[in-house]
């Protein structure tokens, strides 16, 4: 079990990483002035978006809409489920990592993720794998933030962007999100992981409500499909993710985007700010949670930083600092007006 008391450090020791990269920063964009007319100001934002996306690094896997299984949970054997709890938020559980790893080679993976990691000792194969099976620190950091500043999650749309074992996400269906949809880079870990949890979190809720207990298999099979209703599964470069979403009618536009840990390289800059770009809501806000640095990458908060004021499309607010170890930050972004 995962517990910390406020001010006190995670059990778990969890290990930096590190990665090479290339640096280009795109070109400028101009700004509105018109901040009466709604639909100006959002054309406005659109072509901003469109201006930076001009620079965007190759496509690397394309993107997959993944159809879970009515009972994904029926899947999986040998898991073991263990609780993370965070101040007055819901426990969250999450299937044990060291079980995970151990039983790889019984697991469906056509990426081979599980091997070569294990293989390579890496939670990084450039193109490969991006360390989506491991939760990591930043996450229970802006877990903590949403639990000290109580976020209103209820009726929003949400995009757990790079979500890994998916908690930022599961937590918005917790605290009544009506759509949340779950993004990572590998099949394998959407499949073996994010979905599993999905399920194992938010499953029992929807049984609840069919007032019935245990509920009948049809009453069962009734929540799980309005449980699938209000999520999405996606794999696949962020290139290829936006585009997907962009050809979707109609199309999707989030209230919130979470993301943990995913400005460590600067090769991703130009796909992971589109992203926001295009699919934030005008008046939505992204919470990005980060080190200050990655040791032996070269990427950080101070350079996405520099880089989202020379695109001059977002703002950036400070919300949270953790001085315990490596620095640490939660930040927003929002449209500028």
């Amino acid at each position: 079990m995962f517990t910390r008391a406020k001010g006190t450090a995670w059990v778990k020791i969890v290990q930096e990483m590190a990665f090479s990269f290339n640096f280009d920063i795109p070109l400028q964009t101009d700004e509105t002035n018109d901040k009466e007319n709604k639909d100006d100001k959002a054309k406005a934002v659109d072509l901003k978006c469109s201006e930076v996306s001009a620079a965007v690094p190759k496509k690397i896997k394309d993107a997959v809409e993944h159809q879970p299984l009515l009972d994904p949970l029926s899947q999986i054997e040998n898991w073991v489920p263990e609780t993370i709890t965070i101040g007055a938020l819901p426990p969250l559980l999450c299937l044990n990592e060291s079980v995970f790893e151990k039983t790889a080679p019984e697991r469906e993976d056509s990426e081979e993720i599980l091997a070569k990691t294990l293989t390579q000792n890496s939670d990084l194969i450039s193109g490969v794998y991006e360390g989506g099976l491991k939760i990591w620190e930043c996450t229970y950091d802006l877990l903590e933030y949403i639990d000290d500043e109580g976020e209103t999650l209820a009726g929003k749309r949400v995009l757990d962007l790079g979500c890994g074992a998916g908690l930022l996400g599961i937590l918005a269906l917790k605290r009544g999100a009506s759509k949340v949809d779950f993004q990572d880079y590998n099949s394998t870990v959407i499949e073996q992981l994010t979905v599993p949890n999905v399920f194992l979190n938010c499953e029992d809720e929807e049984n609840e409500e069919t007032n019935s207990s245990p509920p009948c298999k049809r009453k069962a099979l009734n929540a799980t499909e309005k449980l699938l209703d209000r999520c999405g599964f996606f794999s696949g470069d962020w290139n290829s993710f936006l585009t997907l979403m962009q050809n979707k009618t109609p199309s999707q536009k989030y209230d919130i985007i979470f993301t943990s840990e995913t400005i460590y390289s600067t090769d991703y800059y130009s796909s992971l700010h589109n992203v926001f770009c295009d699919l934030l809501d005008e008046n939505g806000i992204v919470y990005l949670a980060t080190k200050s640095h990655y040791f032996g990458v070269g990427g950080g908060l101070h350079l996405f930083e520099k880089f989202v004021e020379q695109n001059n499309v977002f703002q950036i607010r400070y919300l949270k600092d953790v001085e315990q170890g490596l620095k640490r930050h939660v930040v927003s972004l929002t449209f500028k007006k």
